[in-house]
């Protein structure tokens, strides 16, 4: 096999995924310079503000499935990139809080959608030994996007004066044009090309290109595996009963990951940090700690995919998970040290990468069958990000001093998180099966009712 082309084109795909996580925090550190230039309420700043790319991101992620089965999987791509550019530059120009929030908006569904079309393209042209490693670089480009947001963030303080926070979000439009040129030199998805197209001639041509050795035979499978699926691909056929063990298993996945924290911990690292007691300048270094353990650890979870399993990997990501939370939830409510603290939220973020950063967006996109794939990872994606948003928007009372019974308690959310880390170990050691290793078309053979 031509590994070096494939993953090439693997790498392209999953650079939206680099966009994705730098897009997803870089609004930390303009968080606190735009409640002082605009003045909104508290409600205002939290949901336009901070969450309403989350707000675009759940628009993309429902309605994503739909372009990426009809126009193709390379069309997509390109047109997500151009959405992230143009929310870039948008955002950093804007002159008031319903302009930057439309624009916020634009690149939240440009994300929502790469979480669904750049897992769906890149399981479709890997093989079943490379698949986990490969779908798992989008993972690690989102990762390699946030720890860059931090360090961006961090050495633009007083590039611009009371501007800085319009440098931080408009560098993003520099990685979105080359992201868009990238993505003209890949082919489109050969998977979808025999399923909706019926190309059979240009499939064989991309196969050849990455090496398949028999591409009559890898068509004549996918082929034999379309017909194992109902002729029409629409949302009444996916929500059939045959599918209800695939949807029930993508929505598990992604509901745990939400349920975990890792996004309040992601976007109010400083303001958490602050919290245990570091300065504010402390806060946003160690928030690049927090980036870059949670990059390491990812080449951690890309190296033991393939090896040890998606099941086994969300089985150590859950221990991880639950003794982290737990210490993090008693720091806070002993006021213990803030160097304790942020060693466990170290360690919350090392078991996130090892597990559910690895596994989500590769499990999800693996079982579900080549004909609504992408209306599944469009699914998957949409629990996600629902779930993304509302953690987003109603966890921050736990860190406002102003809040009546919730006043001063963050340890009531990490117990919280923890408490639902547990539910998830019970979950992947009852119900959830292992796809490494096994042909997309055989996992469907599996996992789907005849």
């Amino acid at each position: 096999m031509n590994k070096n082309r494939l993953f090439q084109w693997s790498i392209v795909a999953a650079l939206a995924g680099f966009i994705f996580g730098f897009d997803t925090v870089v609004i930390s550190g303009a968080n606190l310079p735009i409640k002082e230039l605009w003045h909104t309420t508290p409600l205002f700043h939290g949901f336009f503000i901070m969450s309403m790319a989350l707000w675009g991101t759940v628009i993309g992620a429902i309605f994503g499935g739909w372009p990426t089965e009809k126009y193709g999987r390379k069309k997509v791509l390109l047109w997500i990139g151009l959405f992230f550019a143009i929310s870039a530059i948008g955002s950093a120009l804007a002159p008031d809080p319903y302009t930057f929030s439309f624009f916020r908006f634009i690149g939240g569904i440009g994300i929502g959608v790469s979480s669904v079309v750049a897992p769906t393209y890149i399981s479709e042209i890997s093989t079943p030994a490379t698949r986990g490693r490969l779908v798992a670089m989008y993972q690690f480009n989102i990762v390699f996007g946030i720890l860059i947001a931090f360090l961006s963030n961090y050495f633009l303080q007083g590039v611009g004066g009371a501007n800085d926070w319009r440098w931080m979000l408009g560098v993003l439009a520099i990685p979105s044009v080359i992201y868009v040129l990238m993505v003209f030199g890949v082919p489109e998805s050969p998977r979808w090309l025999v399923t909706r197209k019926n190309d059979l001639d240009g499939a064989k041509k991309i196969m050849e290109q990455i090496g398949v050795t028999d591409t009559q035979a890898e068509i004549n499978q996918i082929i034999e595996s379309n017909k194992h699926e109902a002729a029409a691909a629409g949302t009444a056929d996916f929500f059939s009963a045959k599918h209800a063990r695939v949807i029930w298993l993508a929505f598990m996945v992604a509901f745990f990951n939400q349920v975990s924290g890792i996004n309040f911990i992601l976007y109010y690292a400083p303001e958490i940090l602050a919290k245990a007691g570091l300065a504010a300048k402390d806060s946003l270094l160690n928030s690049i700690a927090i980036g870059g353990t949670n990059l390491v650890f990812t080449f951690v979870g890309l190296y033991l995919i393939d090896r040890l399993g998606r099941r086994t990997l969300l089985i150590i990501g859950s221990l991880g998970y639950i003794l982290s939370l737990s210490m993090v939830a008693w720091a806070f409510y002993t006021h213990a040290s803030a160097g304790f603290l942020l060693s466990f939220l170290l360690v919350f973020i090392a078991s996130h990468a090892v597990g559910q950063g690895a596994v989500i967006w590769v499990f999800i996109s693996e079982i579900f069958p080549n004909k609504i794939r992408a209306l599944g990872q469009s699914f998957g994606a949409s629990v996600h990000w629902v779930f993304a948003a509302l953690i987003t928007l109603v966890t921050p009372v736990f860190l406002d001093d102003q809040k009546g019974i919730f006043k001063n308690t963050p340890e009531k959310i990490f117990l919280f998180f923890a408490v639902m880390m547990v539910f998830q170990l019970i979950w992947v050691l009852t119900k959830m099966p292992e796809t490494k290793n096994v042909s997309l078309e055989d996992l469907e053979k599996k996992l789907i009712k005849p």
